[in-house]
């Protein structure tokens, strides 16, 4: 992965610009759900101890070939050649798609579990080659690793989802995702309807770590949805994690700039983890997250076992509950649009009023926030059900302000009025409520 150092500042302060909702009045959509959708088969528990192996293999074809594994090296056919084996040998449909760059020959390595709705697929990926300085274990062994071993355990745990998974490898990511982009331009417009959501994973293992969570800001709404299925694991594991733009600097770029949502882990690059960060996470603070960033010393002593084991878990997490989970009927959506201004230092509420709705809040009651603010780290958030019950997004503040979460609410009486409760709780900051949605 690669990061112009401004890039990497909106990282560590992120900024949030989001256009301006239609403004009118409290509006609501749709008819209330009737039954709750099947429970998807939960994800394992994927063992570090397999993903560290993957990587030590990928640090011995650097070694054997030249020290790294880049495009137009042995280093990387080599490395092709491992994770191919591997997955031809799990039961995957694999198929090496060459393309050239800089005169030299690389390939992209698609890999499908060939059950489920062929015509619904969910794709994950990651790219790998490494720069010509280094065996490019963090960057990108890590993430490549972490997502071998969860295709392996979708063959041996014998998933059958209701979506088609797919992964990909890709070529060429250096040299300006190359690889990742030839595969999208290259698929048929019909090729490409079917391929509902991309999640990426680049650098998941960096020896200071952060936990960075990322979308594809001003695509589809199901890029949010992504989001949230990429932070829920962390809230589970109570590991904190920042919404950041990584912008066009990884291989989900190709497939957000063709409409398809994609998300994405980060555990940060060169730039340095503050005092906050280092409170936040452990590690240590003005260290960059990853001192081996692009240079030969990026081996696998170059990797924090803890956050390549969370992360792991995490991709897991995400493939089966995007290729396992059916879409509930949809309830009653009501949306309050009118912006609410968020003085420095203050609590502010927007209110939304619920009718019509028989019985309880669903366990999973939907809510929408969008929030423009100088700086988001220091916001809480809440919404109180009409009794006054709080029910917080995540035990304290948000990093993310331009998402979708879901609240157990299923205790609550649906009708009244419910409160989106907002408070800034350091200085020198202001912001909006620019809109916020219950979906029943």
């Amino acid at each position: 992965m690669s990061f112009p150092p401004l890039l990497e500042a909106m990282i560590m302060r992120t900024r949030v610009f989001l256009a301006v909702l239609t403004a009118g009045a409290v509006i609501a959509i749709g008819t209330p759900a009737t039954a709750a959708p099947p429970v998807p088969p939960a994800a394992p528990d994927i063992p570090v101890a397999n993903v560290q192996a993957h990587l030590n293999q990928l640090q011995s074809l650097a070694t054997s070939n030249g020290g790294n594994r880049a495009h137009g090296r042995p280093g990387y056919r080599a490395s092709i050649d491992y994770v191919r084996a591997r997955l031809d040998a799990a039961g995957y449909v694999t198929t090496l798609q060459p393309f050239t760059s800089g005169g030299a020959t690389g390939w992209n390595l698609i890999a499908e579990w060939p059950r489920g709705d062929a015509n619904d697929v969910i794709m994950a990926g990651g790219h790998l080659d490494s720069v010509t300085a280094g065996p490019g274990i963090n960057d990108n062994g890590s993430g490549s690793a972490g997502l071998l071993e969860v295709a392996l355990t979708v063959a041996s745990q014998d998933l059958t989802p209701t979506k088609r998974i797919r992964f990909g490898w890709w070529g060429a990511e250096e040299r300006g995702l190359v690889g990742s982009t030839f595969y999208v331009n290259n698929l048929p417009g019909a090729e490409r309807a079917k391929i509902k959501g991309y999640v990426n994973f680049d650098m998941i293992g960096s020896p200071n770590p952060g936990y960075f969570v990322y979308s594809s800001s001003g695509q589809p709404a199901g890029s949010i949805e992504l989001q949230h299925v990429l932070e829920a694991p962390f809230v589970a594991m109570g590991v904190p994690t920042e919404l950041t733009s990584v912008g066009g600097r990884s291989d989900h770029a190709a497939f957000a700039n063709v409409g398809i949502p994609t998300g994405g882990l980060f555990t940060g690059a060169e730039v340095t983890k503050t005092s906050a960060q280092a409170q936040k996470w452990g590690g240590t603070a003005g260290q960059a997250f990853d001192r081996c960033y692009h240079a030969s010393c990026d081996t696998t002593s170059n990797i924090d076992v803890t956050a390549l084991d969370r992360n792991t878990d995490a991709i897991a997490y995400a493939i089966w509950t995007l290729s396992t989970a059916t879409t509930p009927p949809a309830g009653p959506r009501f949306e309050n649009p009118t912006d609410v201004a968020i003085p420095d230092l203050s609590t502010v509420e927007s209110p939304i009023e619920v009718t019509g709705v028989p019985g309880n809040a669903p366990t999973t009651l939907r809510v929408g926030v969008d929030i423009r603010h100088t700086y988001i780290g220091d916001l809480v958030v809440d919404v109180l059900a009409p009794d006054g019950t709080v029910h917080n997004r995540s035990g304290g503040s948000t990093d993310n302000l331009n998402t979708t979460y879901s609240v157990n609410a299923g205790s609550e009486v649906a009708n009244g009025t419910w409160r989106l409760r907002v408070r800034d709780a350091a200085r020198a900051d202001t912001g909006t409520i620019s809109a916020w949605s219950l979906q029943f």
